[in-house]
């Protein structure tokens, strides 16, 4: 598995030299390349250990009963179910399986821990960084929109291709790394990153990273700018941020490689960079762990 891309690693690489986060993200890439025997040897189909941030396929009888975390999960025809390890998750963690036949079982998923480094950031205007009222009431109103999107919880199979790059840049932003934002000297400590951020030209275009459907594009949120949700299906959901053009609407199927826009600099950014987000319902999980070695 690892002869077979090779070629694609030194790239990757390269890239993560450059930008000082070499040895915190080799850790995710030697899980991701990891052959599907390995990750996956499991009882039942279920991991026996999943990293924070991770996105965990498992699979059962098809026509059984999943609850995980207080949720029913949807399983599909062929019996896999889909669910997401949050950031901060210490583990372990529980899924009650109930098989057509009655019998009951309890997996337990052990959680890997993940080193979170802390991120300064510098050159943001301070009205983004600490808005006025009437701005962050505005902020929590179209916030409010996109977790609304996220909820979805509808039965199309898209979360099961192989996800592939949305662009091909260097690594800038590391998804669960702690926010500092320095305004006039002074830091103001912010939520961790929320995705992964990747450094590219503006205008770059933009491609599905999975097939699903459009649940939310907006040209102009005040923090993220131009917006865009694409549902994968049971749950998950990537966005994309900063863009700065929109070529898909609300209810528009894409296929996976499909341009959905253009990579941009809107909202609350220093520099032109792909603002790559990804979700189980509200949970936030790490891109990284999904599409693996960059092409």
């Amino acid at each position: 598995m690892l002869d077979g891309k090779a070629s694609r690693l030194k790239p990757l690489l390269r890239g993560l030299r450059r930008s000082g986060q070499f040895a915190g993200v080799l850790l995710a890439l030697a899980l991701c390349v990891q052959p599907a025997s390995a990750s996956a040897a499991t009882r039942d189909g279920f991991p026996q250990s999943a990293p924070q941030g991770a996105l965990v396929i498992g699979k059962v009888a098809p026509g059984s009963r999943v609850r995980y975390a207080d949720r029913d999960l949807l399983v599909t025809r062929g019996g896999e179910v889909v669910f997401g390890i949050g950031r901060d998750e210490k583990g372990p963690v529980s899924v009650d399986v109930r098989s057509p036949g009655g019998k009951h079982t309890r997996e337990e998923i052990a959680v890997t821990p993940r080193d979170w480094p802390l991120e300064r950031i510098e050159g943001v205007p301070p009205k983004t960084v600490e808005p006025p009222p009437e701005i962050a009431a505005r902020i929590q109103r179209e916030q409010a929109r996109v977790v609304a999107a996220r909820m979805r919880d509808d039965a199309r199979e898209d979360f099961l291709e192989t996800f592939v790059w949305p662009v091909e840049g260097r690594i800038s932003g590391r998804f669960g790394n702690q926010r500092v934002y320095v305004v006039n000297g002074d830091d103001v400590p912010k939520s961790p990153h929320s995705g992964m951020d990747i450094a590219v030209p503006q205008g770059t275009a933009i491609k599905a990273p999975a097939s699903g459907l459009v649940t939310f594009a907006d040209p102009d949120l005040y923090l993220t700018g131009g917006t865009v949700l694409i549902d994968h299906g049971h749950g998950v959901s990537s966005n994309f941020l900063h863009l700065s053009r929109i070529d898909v609407k609300v209810g528009d199927r894409v296929g996976q490689g499909q341009v959905i826009g253009a990579v941009g600099m809107t909202g609350r950014a220093t520099g032109p960079h792909l603002h790559w987000g990804l979700n189980w319902f509200d949970v936030r999980l790490d891109p990284l762990l999904l599409a693996g070695i960059a092409p």
